[in-house]
């Protein structure tokens, strides 16, 4: 297995093969500042935008809030990505405005997160409004 970025414009593209029980990414595209794009082997063609990215971290974020044990981020909705750095070649370190940066996104969080776009999203909506939460960041006054 081996990963190449290639620089074409203002993306990024990784091509490498995707490890677990997803199926094999073929393409990694960057699409600053708002959204990646992954396509893998089966033809699965999923656009994530940054916002969704952001929310389902796979890292522990200390910008959370604790509402009764469930873990909550909020405020995301403009958070723009501003680069991504390979990890070996098994997935990709997103940074985003915010500052965050510890996540690694692997393949198979890929596929996962794109193949359960509708229902993690509209879970997250639920779970912000059923605490008085917004997607929208607090206006500083």
């Amino acid at each position: 297995m081996y990963g190449v970025w290639i620089l074409r414009g203002a993306r990024r593209i990784f091509s490498t093969t995707a490890g677990g029980d997803s199926p094999r990414l073929i393409r990694f595209a960057l699409h600053p500042p708002n959204h990646v794009e992954v396509e893998f082997a089966n033809g699965s063609l999923y656009k994530l935008p940054a916002e969704y990215l952001r929310v389902f971290s796979p890292a522990v974020d200390s910008k959370i809030r604790s509402i009764s044990g469930q873990k909550v981020i909020y405020g995301r909705r403009y958070v723009v990505i501003m680069s991504a750095e390979p990890v070996g070649n098994y997935g990709v370190r997103l940074l985003f405005d915010d500052l965050h940066k510890t996540g690694i996104y692997t393949w198979d969080y890929f596929y996962y997160l794109g193949s359960n776009k509708f229902t993690l999203m509209r879970s997250y909506i639920d779970t912000l409004r059923k605490h008085g939460l917004s997607r929208d960041p607090r206006v500083r006054k």
